[in-house]
C-alpha cells in the first residue's frame, strides 16, 4: 500500500480536488456508500479496532479488535473502501508509513446511526448506548438505552470510602423495577395511574389491548408501591422507570442538590427488601455449639 499524493490530501481532510471538506459534506449521499465501505466503517467503529494492511492480499485492509481476551480479525476490505471513507471525510489516512486508516468523528457518528436497532431512530442511536435485552425470560429482546439510565450511572459511582454507592442488591432491585415499567408500557403513557391493572381484574378502556404480561407487571408494580411507600415509589418511577436525571428530579421537587441520590438509595433498600434481595447472605457469625466432646468422642445414634 504505497503512500501517494491522493492519500496525503485525504489525510489532511481534503478531497481529490485539494479543497477542504466540511463535515456536512460527508453526510450527503450516504445511501450511496458502498457495501465494502459500510462493512469497513462498522469494523473501525468497534472498541479497540486497529486497521492494518493485509500482508497476504495486496490492496486489502484488515481490521483487528480484541475478542474474549485475544486479538482477532473482524473485517477485511479493499483499500478502495478506505479511500471511499476518506473521500467522504468519514475516515482519514494517517501520516504513518505505511499509512493507517483512522476513523473520523463523523464516521463514528454515522456508524452508530447505521447500527441503530429496529425501532430506534438513527439520530437517537447516535447519541445512545443501545443493547438488545429480553425484559422477561423467553421474551423477544428489545432495544434498551443504557446510556440514558441514571441508575447505571449511579451504580458506577463510589462513596468517600471507595465502596460502590449502590450495592448489588440495590442495583438489581432498580433494574427489576425498570423491567416491569418497560413491560407494563407505562413509559409510553407517562403516568403512574395503574388502577386499571390492579388485582381486582378491572380494566379501563386504555387496557383493552394490553397483554397479560403487561397487566402482571403492573400488578407487581402495585405491590412494590404498597411496600415502598407513595413518595419513594414515585421517585423510583421517575428515576428507574422514566429515566429522569437526578438533577431534574431535585429541581421538580425543590430538593437540595445531591439529595436525590440519598433518597433513592433508601427507596432501593426498601425495594430490594420487598424483592427478597440481599448483597450477601445474612446469618449468625457462627453456629451454636450443641455439645463439647473430647478427642475420640462419638455421638450415640
Amino acid at each position: 500500500m504505497a503512500w501517494n499524493g491522493k492519500r496525503a490530501s485525504q489525510a489532511s481532510g481534503r478531497g481529490r480536488d485539494g479543497q477542504a471538506r466540511k463535515p456536512s459534506d460527508a453526510l450527503s449521499g450516504m445511501g450511496e456508500l458502498g457495501r465494502d465501505a459500510r462493512r469497513l466503517l462498522a469494523a473501525l467503529a468497534q472498541e479497540g479496532a486497529a486497521p492494518a494492511r493485509a500482508d497476504l492480499r495486496d490492496g486489502f485492509l484488515v481490521v483487528a479488535a480484541p475478542r474474549n481476551g485475544v486479538t482477532a480479525i473482524i473485517a477485511n476490505a479493499p483499500v478502495a473502501a478506505g479511500d471511499e471513507l476518506a473521500a467522504r471525510a468519514l475516515a482519514r489516512w494517517s501520516t504513518h508509513v505505511p499509512p493507517r486508516l483512522e476513523l473520523a468523528e463523523e464516521g463514528a457518528n454515522l456508524a452508530r446511526r447505521l447500527a441503530a436497532p429496529a425501532g430506534v431512530a438513527p439520530h437517537r442511536a447516535q447519541h445512545g448506548d443501545f443493547v438488545m435485552r429480553a425484559l422477561e425470560p423467553g421474551a423477544t429482546p428489545v432495544a434498551v438505552d443504557e446510556a440514558e439510565s441514571p441508575l447505571t450511572w449511579l451504580a458506577r459511582r463510589r462513596g468517600r470510602n471507595g465502596a460502590p454507592f449502590l450495592d448489588a442488591a440495590q442495583v438489581e432491585a432498580g433494574e427489576r423495577f425498570r423491567r416491569d415499567v418497560e413491560i407494563a408500557q407505562i413509559r409510553q403513557r407517562v403516568t403512574s395511574d395503574w388502577s386499571g391493572a390492579v388485582g381486582s381484574g378491572r380494566r379501563g378502556p386504555q387496557d383493552l389491548n394490553v397483554s397479560d404480561l403487561a397487566i402482571a407487571a403492573r400488578q407487581r408494580l402495585e405491590r412494590a408501591a404498597e411496600t415502598v411507600g407513595g413518595e419513594l415509589n414515585n421517585l423510583l418511577l421517575d428515576v428507574c422507570g422514566l429515566q429522569k436525571g437526578l438533577e431534574t428530579v431535585e429541581r421538580e421537587r425543590g430538593w437540595p442538590p445531591r439529595s436525590a441520590k440519598v433518597v433513592l438509595k433508601i427507596a432501593l433498600d426498601r425495594l430490594a427488601a420487598h424483592y427478597g434481595l440481599a448483597s450477601a447472605a445474612q446469618g449468625p457469625e457462627r453456629g451454636r455449639v450443641r455439645r463439647w466432646g473430647a478427642a475420640g468422642y462419638r455421638p450415640d445414634i
